[in-house]
């Protein structure tokens, strides 16, 4: 049985994972959301302008009243700004299983920083809330954030064909991968 905690504040080495706060708006607008090629393999477009970041930034922390609600602003220590994002985007209580997805800022890729958010998710996820399984899928293209999900020590299950749209509304093949808790160290 699940135990639903909601988003706390998480910490690693290098890494404050926390909750969203409207006041995040201009770091998310300029340092991620409205990049071309950081959406390039999402299923949402480029914002356009910052009032498109507020309002989902808007719905975020609404979002928080609810304890099954796990969306982290992953915030680097030494630049105390939101540079990405991690979070559950789909849960099933019943199989006790969940889907992560996330986003980084390029000036931070390349630089472990994702896989350190993934990591601290999957173990949160599994010793405190008690998910059996963790799952996340992307592009096939996109294959950095498969090395994201291998260095965090899940595993490659195959691939889904045309099994979700880009932001061009296009169908794409996503590869799947997944870490079952009897597999998890940590």
């Amino acid at each position: 049985m699940l135990k639903h905690n909601g988003t706390i504040i998480l910490e690693t080495e290098r890494l404050i994972l926390r909750q969203f706060s409207v006041d995040d708006a201009e770091d998310m607008f300029s340092n991620w959301a409205n990049d071309e090629e950081v959406t390039k393999y999402m299923t949402w477009l480029p914002h356009q302008d910052i009032e498109v970041t507020k309002g989902l930034l808007n719905s975020w922390v609404n979002g928080y009243n609810s304890l099954e609600n796990y969306n982290w602003a992953i915030v680097p220590k030494n630049y105390g700004k939101v540079v990405g994002s991690i979070s559950v985007v789909e849960i099933s209580n019943t199989m006790e299983r969940c889907e992560v997805g996330y986003c980084l800022s390029k000036s931070y890729w390349n630089q472990g920083i994702m896989t350190e958010s993934l990591t601290a998710i999957i173990k949160y996820l599994f010793n405190e809330i008690g998910f059996n399984r963790i799952q996340a899928t992307h592009n096939i293209a996109n294959v950095a954030s498969g090395k994201v999900m291998l260095k965090s020590g899940m595993i490659y299950e195959g691939k889904l064909s045309k099994y979700n749209k880009s932001n061009k509304g296009i169908f794409i093949d996503c590869s799947i991968y997944s870490i079952i808790k009897e597999d998890f160290i940590g």
